[in-house]
């Protein structure tokens, strides 16, 4: 098996999921096209050396529809030859796109691959593809698939996780991120200019700095409604030993709604195709599960335990952890079952507070990690998420 070398991370900044956000003009075509010219215009890519280009994206629906990581590769002017792959593994999609790419590298049929994500959510608004088993209870029923957000709530009320601890958990993530982002910690950016707007946009634009205790206390919880109409019933019929569903998540509590696209360049050499650019980490082991589904969001959790097991780690042996926000019952839960230090999790702060672009957040997130690892000269991460029916990825990677 052939080792495989990240060249580069990139991604551009999560602006909000609004008419008024600062990437909300441009379509996901030329988001996307913003990140290939970085890789051509720094030579760190010749377009006539890449084999494919493999994408995640969750709402394939308009815009985002019709492969998109191949008509975009032919909207940016690559070769005909590079192939496209568009997947869909809910938000674990990008993370998934990369392991494709690392697979298809290590076992020789490729030699360079972009692999990452791209949601555009102010533009194509999550669920907008009315798929059956968020539209049909029936389907939903049969499949046992339930919300995000009622699987948040089953999570903490499984686990005992109150709404001040998920308040706190989502405050930390705020004064973290806002921190980090004044100190300009995010490498990785790329920025974007939004011609309609006459703006460069090169900052993340979810954080809220006025967030506070008290105000996120005020909040009333998102999906007691859901609840009341018959999810909690059937969630209680699954789960006899609880008495009741807690509802806890609010909408300062839970990953706020992104625009961004991001993409990680792999190669089998440990340099770029002209080998100006050496590599910044090399990626050491994947794990990728499905948990109960009814569990919703548990993956990430089940994904980093598999992924220390297969590697004959502990929590211990890994310098650094950016692992998803996927509500703030989910995060607190793995912290709390893998015992990780405060100081090596989501140091900068978590989707809660810089934006969840669904199918590009697990690459945002790994081109946060290799910044950090390299900022504070540590030498090995792990990355995972957690997607819809359980799913769930991990990632390790060592630094060059």
């Amino acid at each position: 098996m052939n080792q495989v070398h990240i060249i580069e991370a990139i991604r551009t900044p999560r602006g909000k999921a609004k008419e008024s956000g600062g990437l909300s003009d441009l379509n996901p075509h030329e988001l996307l096209n913003v990140l290939y010219d970085d890789l051509v215009n720094k030579e760190i890519l010749e377009l006539d050396l890449l084999d494919e280009v493999i994408l995640g994206c969750v709402t394939q629906q308009g815009e985002q529809a019709g492969n998109i990581a191949k008509s975009s590769s032919l909207y940016a002017g690559h070769p005909d030859s590079v192939s496209g792959l568009t997947i869909n593994r809910f938000c674990s999609s990008s993370l998934d796109a990369l392991n494709i790419g690392y697979l298809k590298i290590a076992s020789g049929q490729h030699s360079f691959v972009i692999a990452g994500g791209i949601e555009m959510m102010s533009r194509v608004p999550m669920l907008s593809d009315n798929a059956a088993i968020w539209t049909d209870p029936e389907t939903a029923l049969d499949a046992r698939i339930f919300m995000m957000g009622s699987g948040a709530d089953l999570i903490a009320s499984l686990n005992k996780i109150s709404r001040e601890e998920a308040d706190l958990l989502a405050l930390s993530s705020q004064q973290k991120a806002l921190k980090a982002q004044e100190s300009d910690l995010f490498k990785s950016i790329v920025p974007v200019f939004n011609k309609s707007k006459n703006l460069t946009c090169s900052k993340d634009e979810c954080i809220r700095p006025e967030t506070t205790m008290d105000g996120l206390s005020k909040l009333k919880p998102s999906f007691e409604k859901l609840g009341s109409q018959g999810v909690d019933a059937l969630q209680l019929k699954y789960f006899p030993e609880l008495k009741e569903i807690k509802h806890i998540h609010t909408p300062g509590n839970s990953p706020a709604m992104a625009d961004a696209a991001s993409i990680i360049f792999l190669s089998k050499h440990k340099h770029s195709t002209n080998a100006q650019y050496k590599s910044r980490a090399t990626i050491k082991g994947v794990a990728v599960v499905n948990d109960d589904p009814r569990l919703v969001l548990s993956g990430c959790k089940l994904a980093t335990s598999k992924l220390l097991k297969e590697c004959n780690l502990s929590v211990k042996d890994i310098d650094i952890f950016e692992i998803h926000e996927a509500f703030a019952a989910t995060i607190i839960n793995v912290q709390r079952e893998l015992e990780i230090p405060e100081d090596k999790l989501n140091v900068n702060g978590g989707v809660i507070a810089l934006g969840h672009p669904m199918g590009a957040t697990g690459t945002v997130m790994l081109s946060s990690l290799i910044d950090e690892m390299e900022r504070i000269d540590v030498s090995n991460g792990i990355v995972a998420t957690s997607g819809a029916a359980g799913a769930g990825t991990a990632i390790l990677i060592e630094r060059e």
